[in-house]
C-alpha cells in the first residue's frame, strides 16, 4: 500500500484507553492547527468502535478550539442510546485538558426503503482532467502559516482533478462554485465503516474555501483568518475512497464574517452517495 495512505490508516487507527475512552496521534500538513478532517475523522473512528452491526448515516460536529499537531488527541464517547435499528453517539475531543471538538453521531442497522435521488452533474470524466497535488489551489496565500515557509505539504493520500481546470489566477473572483474529482492514492480494504471514516476525513477540503472565491483574495494590505465553526455529513449509499468521486461543491452564501457551504458526493457511477454542509470564520484582518 502506498505510504501515505498506509500512515493516513495508521492516524485513524486510535488507541483503546478504556471502554469509551481512545486515543489519537496528530500530523503536522502545513495548517496553524490540526486538520479539522483528521479530528472529524478520529471521532468517528472512535463513536464506530463502540457499535455493533450499525453504521454511520450522519454526524454533526463543532470545532471549539484550535488542535496543536504536537500533541495527541483523547475522544471521549458517551453511549447515548441504543435502539432497535438506530444507535446515538455522542463524542468529545480533548487536549491539554480542554474541550477541541464534539460530534453527534447516528448508526443505522442497513435495511432497505424508498429510494430517490438528484442527477450527477454531467462533468468530464477525471481521467481526461490534469491532477494536482494541492487540491486548494485557488486557496489565498494568506492563509498559509510562516512556519511551513510559504509552502503547504503537498504529500496527500488522496489524488484531486479539479473540473473544470480553473480559468483565473489566485486572488481573481469567481462564481462560489467548485466540482472536484478525488480518490485515495492506493486500494483500500473492503470495510464500509473504513470507507466513510476516510470520507469524513477528506470532506474537510474545498469547502469553506469556495465561499471565498465571490471575493477574491487580493485587497492589499489585508489577511484572511479562516477556520472550520462546524460541520455535518449525511451519510447516503454505500461507498469506496478508493474510487473516483465528485465533490460538488457550492456557497450560497458568506456573511458576519462566516462563510457556509453545502455539497454532494457522487460515485462514479452517477450515485449520489454523501452530503455534507459546513460553516467558518472567514475574517479579514487589516494590517
Amino acid at each position: 500500500m502506498d505510504h501515505r495512505l498506509a500512515d493516513l490508516l495508521k492516524l485513524l487507527q486510535l488507541e483503546r484507553l478504556e471502554v469509551n475512552l481512545f486515543r489519537g496521534e496528530s500530523r503536522d500538513i502545513g495548517n496553524p492547527q490540526v486538520f479539522g478532517g483528521q479530528v472529524l475523522g478520529q471521532a468517528l473512528t472512535a463513536a464506530s468502535a463502540t457499535v455493533k452491526d450499525r453504521i454511520v448515516h450522519s454526524l454533526h460536529a463543532y470545532f471549539l478550539r484550535r488542535g496543536d499537531c504536537r500533541a495527541p488527541i483523547v475522544y471521549h464517547v458517551d453511549q447515548s442510546r441504543d435502539g432497535h435499528s438506530f444507535s446515538s453517539r455522542r463524542v468529545t475531543a480533548i487536549q491539554n485538558g480542554e474541550q477541541i471538538f464534539n460530534m453527534a453521531a447516528s448508526f443505522q442497522v442497513m435495511e432497505a426503503g424508498f429510494d430517490h435521488q438528484i442527477d450527477m452533474p454531467d462533468v468530464p470524466p477525471p481521467e481526461s482532467l490534469v491532477s494536482t497535488d494541492l487540491p486548494l489551489t485557488l486557496l489565498p496565500m494568506e492563509r498559509v502559516p510562516a512556519r511551513s515557509g510559504g509552502k503547504i505539504e503537498t504529500s496527500r493520500p488522496f489524488e484531486f482533478r479539479l473540473v473544470p481546470p480553473p480559468e483565473s489566477r489566485p486572488g481573481s473572483k469567481a462564481l462560489p462554485a467548485r466540482r472536484v474529482w478525488f480518490r485515495a492514492v492506493d486500494q483500500l480494504p473492503d470495510d464500509e465503516a473504513l470507507h466513510r471514516q476516510m470520507l469524513a476525513y477528506v470532506s474537510d477540503y474545498n469547502l469553506l474555501d469556495t465561499s471565498m472565491l465571490p471575493h477574491g483574495t487580493s485587497s492589499a494590505g489585508n489577511r484572511i483568518v479562516m477556520a472550520s465553526i462546524d460541520h455535518a455529513m449525511w451519510f447516503h449509499r454505500p461507498l469506496r475512497v478508493d474510487d473516483w468521486l465528485l465533490y460538488d461543491v457550492n456557497s450560497p452564501s458568506a456573511s458576519g464574517a462566516r462563510g457556509f457551504a453545502r455539497a454532494s458526493v457522487f460515485a462514479r457511477d452517477g450515485r449520489l452517495v454523501a452530503s455534507t454542509a459546513q460553516e467558518g470564520l472567514i475574517r479579514i484582518v487589516r494590517s
